[in-house]
């Protein structure tokens, strides 16, 4: 009989509530508004022969590079940030290295790195989720080979500075450092200046978020360009979709769009922020465009009340140190302001016993 390989079978599952999410998605951070008008219309105007023909990355990985200030041959196109994790796991990871990542945070680390057959060590987060440092570099050891960081985090939001980021690859100079930026735009610090003068850095990126292409399946995995050779060594050459490869450039070119769409964004996240604090209800400062916030007890029928209503929430109470915890995403100023008088609703009737 046919069997996976234990360590397949002993893997942790993934299981995004990705059924029946109509209504106001702030569940999954994503671009609460849509893609810039301007990839809806190249959509529209690609060809039959275009999407019959393999798709050629190369030219926009040319154009993404010179967006990031980079070399071409430090520069990968992804199938999304999972697929540059899963990239860095194959060319990195033997079955018994161990891999560093600091919990909560996002689960396809762990499963990337155990399906080679690694161990993965997690490192809890401080006091409100602040990011051990000193915790991460005591766990460095001579097996060490890969370290997994968000930056900022997924879903606490919060942040690593620059500095404590270049003392960890600089004290593991034998593991790959990723530092995944998907949240970049809302935070504004990246790391990508500096993989020429760290090899063994990496910086992951995404579309889904505020670009608005989660449909289409693209990110970035940047790296030293020796390093990058060998990672794309186990990446298929037609990893990237056509639709994806032309939509780009032109999801590139509209700067003003996404700069418009972050910048409502983060104002909101402060809102947001302002409003729980308001409710009496814990949260944690974000850098990204969310909000966790801690419901404990009244978390479950929080979530289906908000449902009720048509407004979608990310219940994270199955994540490390978040027992009781919702994740909001923030969108726009009208989005906000129907959440805020769903939220209120919602824990008015909470508060008085009328939901259970």
């Amino acid at each position: 009989m046919l069997k996976a390989r234990e360590t397949v079978q002993s893997l942790p599952t993934y299981h995004p509530p990705l059924g029946g999410r109509e209504g106001l998605r702030l569940d999954f951070n994503e671009n609460t508004v849509g893609c810039s008008p301007r990839v809806a219309e190249k959509l529209r105007e690609i060809s039959r022969d275009a999407l019959a023909r393999y798709p050629e990355r190369g030219a926009v990985e040319a154009t993404v590079a010179e967006f990031l200030g980079r070399n071409v041959d430090e520069v990968l196109l992804t199938n999304g940030v999972d697929e540059g994790i899963h990239l860095l796991c194959e060319t990195y990871l033997e079955p018994g290295d161990e891999v560093l990542i600091v919990v909560p945070t996002f689960a396809m680390y762990e499963i990337y790195a155990r399906a080679t057959g690694a161990k993965v060590i997690s490192i809890p987060a401080g006091e409100d989720f602040v990011f051990p440092t000193d915790a991460v570099l005591s766990a460095i050891s001579p097996r060490t080979r890969l370290i997994a960081i968000a930056n900022p985090n997924n879903p606490t939001g919060t942040a690593v500075s620059r500095a404590d980021l270049l003392t960890i690859a600089e004290a593991a100079p034998h593991a790959a450092l990723l530092v995944d930026e998907a949240y970049f735009e809302f935070h504004d610090k990246t790391m990508v200046g500096d993989i020429a003068q760290v090899p063994n850095l990496f910086i992951a990126r995404t579309f889904s978020k505020a670009y608005g292409l989660a449909g289409l399946r693209i990110g970035i995995l940047a790296g030293e360009a020796g390093q990058m050779t060998m990672v794309r060594r186990v990446s298929s050459p037609y990893n990237v979709n056509a639709a994806a490869l032309a939509c780009l450039p032109e999801a590139l070119a509209d700067s003003e769009y996404v700069s418009q769409y972050v910048r409502e964004s983060v104002t909101n996240r402060r809102r947001l922020e302002e409003f729980f604090a308001a409710e009496g209800i814990p949260f944690w400062p974000s850098r990204a465009n969310f909000v966790l916030a801690r419901f404990d007890e009244l978390r479950v029928p929080f979530v289906k009340g908000m449902r009720e209503r048509g407004i979608l929430v990310r219940d994270r109470n199955s994540d490390y140190g978040c027992a009781g915890c919702v994740r909001v995403t923030a969108g726009t100023e009208s989005q906000m302001d129907l959440l805020f008088e769903a939220m209120k609703d919602v824990l008015r009737d909470l508060r008085q016993g009328q939901v259970r």
